[in-house]
C-alpha cells in the first residue's frame, strides 16, 4: 500500500523521465556536448556517413569468350551387322575376334559345291559355243553360211556368257567379305551351323577416326561450320581432346529445338571406344581488347543496368551498355573505360556518394 504522500513524487518522476526521452535528440548535444567526429556534413544524415569496406579491381583489357557446353556420345566412323546374302551351311570362318581386318577380307564361306558344279558346266558349253563362233564367223566371211546363222550362235554365246555371270554372283553371295577396314567384335555362329540372311554373324566397327555427336541449341545453328572446332572431355581422362565438325542436321527438332551436330576425331591412338558418354565444349566467340566484369558486379534497375565505381573515396553509379554475356562475365561496351575501378563487393549496401574504403585493389585477372 503506497502512501498518500509518496504517490504524487512518483507520477512527477515518471512524468520527467518522459519529457527527458523526448527532448534529448533535439538538446542532447547541446547540454552534455557533441562526441569528437560526430559532426555531420551538411544535407547528409548520421547513416549516409558510415564507411564501407568493399573490393575492386583496376579495369585493363581483356580476352571474353562466349562458350557452350553440351553432352555427346562417341560413335563408331562405320558399324555394320555381318551377314550373309543367302543361305546355306557355314563351312568356313576366317577371321579371329577381335581382330583387324581389311575391306574385302574373306570372313566367312557358305556350302557352294553345286554352284561350283553349275559354273564347271556353263565354261565347258561355253568353250564349245566359242569354237563354233570361230568356225561360223569363218564361213561367214566365205559366204558359206547365212548371217542368220551367224546370228544365231552368237546369241547362244552371250546367253551361256550370262548365265556364267548369274551363277558367279550367287557363289559371291556364299562368301562373306569385310565391307571397310575395320575392327570385328564377337561372332554369334559356329561352323556348321545353317545361316539365312537374317543370321548376324558378328559385327564390324571402324573406330579410326571416331564420330562425336551432340546438339546444340537452335539458336547457335547459323554459327556452326563444317570445320568448326570444337573439345570434349570422357571420364578416366584428364587432358581435354579436339575434333572438328563436319556435318550438322538440316532439320532442327521440334520437340527440343535442338539441332543435331556430328565431329571427327581421328583416334589414331585407339584410346577411346564408341558408345562412351563425351562432355563437348564449343567456344562460339572470343572478343579480344574488351572490358568485362563479373556478373554479379551488374545493377539492374528498371531505366537500365549500371555498375559501381570507386572515385575520390566514395562509390559513383554509373550507366553501362552490355554486350557478351557468358556465365560468370558481362562484356560492357559502354560506360566504364580501361583504367577505371570497379567495386565488386558490398553491391547491395552501395548507393551513389556513399564513402567507401578499397580493402583489396587488384587487376583484372584476364
Amino acid at each position: 500500500m503506497i502512501k498518500k504522500g509518496i504517490k504524487p513524487i512518483i507520477t512527477l518522476a515518471t512524468f520527467l523521465v518522459i519529457l527527458a526521452i523526448i527532448l534529448y535528440p533535439k538538446f542532447g548535444d547541446t547540454i552534455f556536448g557533441k562526441k569528437e567526429g560526430a559532426q555531420l556534413q551538411p544535407g547528409m544524415s548520421q547513416r549516409s556517413q558510415q564507411i564501407l569496406n568493399v573490393s575492386g579491381y583496376v579495369v585493363t583489357p581483356s580476352v571474353i569468350v562466349e562458350s557452350r557446353n553440351s553432352t555427346g556420345t562417341i560413335m563408331p566412323d562405320e558399324e555394320v551387322e555381318l551377314s550373309f546374302e543367302t543361305s546355306g551351311k557355314l563351312t568356313g570362318i576366317f577371321f579371329d575376334e577381335g581382330t583387324e581386318v581389311k575391306k574385302g577380307d574373306l570372313l566367312g564361306k557358305i556350302n557352294d559345291r553345286h554352284l561350283q558344279a553349275q559354273l564347271l558346266k556353263l565354261e565347258a558349253q561355253k568353250k564349245l559355243l566359242e569354237e563354233k563362233e570361230f568356225r561360223q564367223r569363218s564361213l561367214l566371211e566365205k559366204d558359206a553360211i547365212s548371217q542368220e546363222s551367224y546370228d544365231q550362235i552368237v546369241t547362244e554365246l552371250q546367253s551361256i556368257g550370262a548365265d556364267i555371270m548369274l551363277v558367279k554372283a550367287r557363289i559371291a553371295e556364299t562368301e562373306l567379305r569385310a565391307p571397310f577396314d575395320g575392327r570385328i567384335g564377337l561372332r554369334y555362329m559356329s561352323e556348321g551351323s545353317f545361316v539365312s540372311p537374317n543370321s548376324k554373324i558378328a559385327r564390324l566397327v571402324k573406330i579410326k577416326p571416331l564420330k562425336i555427336e551432340f546438339s546444340v541449341p537452335e539458336r547457335y545453328a547459323g554459327e556452326l561450320k563444317p570445320g568448326f572446332p570444337i573439345t570434349f572431355e570422357v571420364d578416366g581422362y584428364q587432358e581435354r581432346f579436339s575434333a572438328s565438325v563436319y556435318a550438322i542436321d538440316p532439320k532442327v527438332d521440334i520437340n527440343t529445338r535442338t539441332i543435331m551436330v556430328r565431329a571427327l576425331y581421328p583416334n589414331t591412338r585407339e584410346e577411346h571406344k564408341p558408345g562412351r558418354f563425351a562432355n563437348v565444349s564449343l567456344t562460339l566467340e572470343e572478343i579480344e581488347n574488351s572490358i568485362s566484369i563479373p556478373t554479379e558486379s551488374l545493377v539492374a534497375e528498371m531505366d537500365g543496368e549500371k555498375v559501381f565505381l570507386y572515385k575520390s573515396g566514395r562509390s559513383r553509379k554509373v550507366p553501362v551498355t552490355i554486350g557478351l554475356r557468358t556465365e560468370s562475365e558481362i562484356q560492357i561496351v559502354d560506360g566504364i573505360s580501361f583504367g577505371d575501378t570497379l567495386i565488386v563487393s558490398g553491391i547491395l549496401q552501395l548507393r551513389e556518394g556513399l564513402p567507401v574504403v578499397l580493402d583489396t585493389l587488384y587487376k583484372n585477372s584476364n
